[in-house]
């Protein structure tokens, strides 16, 4: 894997896309599309796996004829009260969301793919990381300060973790990028396992 056969992220994250940059991984992005509304009696778990493996199906088309090394796609949701807390549709959604959350314990889980170029429809690495974010206490003057910066708006539970919004956060136990929207060290991980790095760094 290197700039002659880059792995392809199938996220139009640019977050995902920074943390694999950071860790020097060459890459293309080429996102997908497919249906990510939640259904009727489907776990959180459930979700990730089923979306997850939707979001790998439709990057298939697109890789084309350029030479890649793999392909990785990734979800991430978060869940309070065994309830996925998604991207907020407004301002007023996203101070709803944020209410949810101050104050005590959430869950942050990513459910990432990872196939390679002889067979990109067929995961070789298939994983669930879960990271557990404690929350300050917050005002809703706090609650609606933050709100109205954006920040949180194409976020998952309203708020990011990577820029203002860590000042509401007390504690993170597990991986704090699998918060982002990848966990890097588990992403490595498996990309030496299953070949697609040789060696790392």
């Amino acid at each position: 894997m290197g700039k002659d056969r880059p792995l392809v992220l199938g996220s139009a994250s640019p977050r995902r896309r920074q943390i694999l940059g950071d860790l020097g991984i060459a890459l293309i992005q080429k996102p997908g599309a497919c249906d990510e509304s939640t259904r009727s009696g489907e776990t959180p778990l459930g979700y990730l796996e089923r979306v997850a493996a939707d979001k790998l199906g439709s990057v298939l088309p697109l890789l084309g004829e350029a030479p890649f090394a793999g392909v990785l796609v990734a979800d991430t949701i978060v869940v309070v009260d065994d309830e996925i807390l998604g991207k907020p549709a407004d301002e007023a959604d996203a101070r709803g969301l944020l209410r949810r959350i101050v104050g005590r314990t959430h869950t942050v889980f990513t459910r990432y793919l990872i196939s390679r170029s002889d067979a990109p429809g067929e995961p070789v690495s298939a994983r669930t990381v879960r990271t557990e974010v404690t929350m300050r206490a917050a005002s809703d003057e706090v609650i609606a300060g933050y709100a109205a910066t954006g920040e949180g708006r194409d976020k998952a539970g309203a708020y990011a973790a990577q820029g203002i919004g860590a000042f509401l956060i007390e504690r993170v136990a597990g991986s704090y990028t699998n918060v982002v929207g990848l966990p890097a060290c588990e992403v490595v991980q498996d990309l030496c396992r299953v070949g697609l790095l040789e060696r790392y760094p």
